[in-house]
């Protein structure tokens, strides 16, 4: 169902491809796409609120070419780092079944695998987390005990890799104040610093 806003434009309303360089030592993994963001734009955290935050950081953070990220053709790039998501499809509800995500997974831990250069994986909220765990037992990396999401919440991987969370920038978090731009600009810059 498309939103009054948007009805002078066609939606993408396909599987939404991730998003950035292809050598990136930076992998950003969200939770799906948004009915009226990347859903309708066919980017990762295109053309809604948590879009602009996240890609407002990026740019801060020295990650993305520039600070918004307003449909697919707009110039921006990623660099050093790429994003992807739990489920890449706009799930019912904006938020993904655990059938969605497990059907989902082969291609998160595809794209782990692929991003051979990536030393930080930063997980955008709990279910961005369990995705990426899930992901990564499938490669053979399994914790015990299994560490316990939270806001900069910071694990080694292996040798090479560190996964860290963060909220989601989310309206519900942002707006309440659950997640600062001064929050998402910590995890960024902790980012940067083990990249």
């Amino acid at each position: 169902m498309r939103v009054r806003r948007f009805r002078d434009q066609e939606y993408w309303g396909r599987p939404v491809p991730s998003f950035g360089d292809p050598r990136a030592r930076l992998l950003i993994v969200g939770l799906a796409p948004a009915a009226h963001g990347a859903n309708r734009t066919g980017r990762m955290f295109t053309g809604d609120d948590s879009g602009a935050w996240l890609y407002r950081a990026l740019h801060d953070a020295g990650f993305a070419s520039q600070a918004e990220s307003l449909h697919r053709d707009d110039g921006l790039a990623l660099r050093d780092a790429y994003v992807t998501a739990a489920a890449h499809c706009a799930p019912p509800g904006n938020r993904p079944s655990p059938a969605e995500i497990a059907a989902c997974r082969p291609f998160l831990a595809r794209e782990l695998a692929l991003l051979s250069r990536a030393r930080v994986v930063l997980a955008l909220g709990q279910i961005a987390w369990d995705a990426v765990l899930a992901a990564l037992a499938c490669e053979g990396v399994v914790f015990r005990p299994r560490p316990r999401f939270g806001h900069q919440a910071e694990v080694p991987i292996d040798a090479r890799r560190v996964l860290l969370g963060s909220y989601h920038p989310s309206r519900q978090n942002t707006q309440t104040g659950r997640l600062t731009r001064e929050m998402l600009a910590s995890v960024l810059a902790r980012a940067r610093a083990l990249v």
